[in-house]
């Protein structure tokens, strides 16, 4: 399986994946993986007790909504599973809106984020 329009996988956290979460509540909604290589391949994470602590709030803060966050594992390495939902509402990260496209990420620009989050939206 490979990433795709609603799956990302990443190997650590890194603070700027709230960009990726971000661009999924744009979007159609997905999942992000923490603990996974670019092939799908759990690699496990040391941190994931704190990070299941700390990413919740982390989105919230950050983002203004609300995620599932599970922690998994295969073959006793642990990894972190973020569900996001598709958000009927422009969703920013600091002033920025970002949005899922196939397996990217783009940031919107253009007349205001806003307007270009609706155009996109078809609304």
């Amino acid at each position: 399986m490979q990433e795709q329009q609603n799956i990302e996988w990443k190997e650590s956290w890194r603070d700027e994946y709230l960009k990726w979460i971000c661009g999924f509540a744009n979007a159609q909604g997905g999942k992000i993986f923490i603990g996974k290589n670019d092939k799908g391949k759990v690699v496990g994470i040391a941190n994931a007790k704190k990070l299941m602590d700390d990413l919740p709030n982390k989105i919230v803060t950050n983002l203004g909504i609300i995620c599932d966050i599970n922690l998994s594992e295969e073959n006793k390495k642990q990894f972190i599973e973020i569900i996001v939902e598709s958000y009927p509402n422009p969703v920013n990260y600091k002033g920025q809106y970002h949005y899922r496209s196939g397996s990217t990420k783009q940031e919107l620009k253009g007349v205001t984020g806003k307007g270009t989050y609706y155009n996109l939206k078809g609304q």
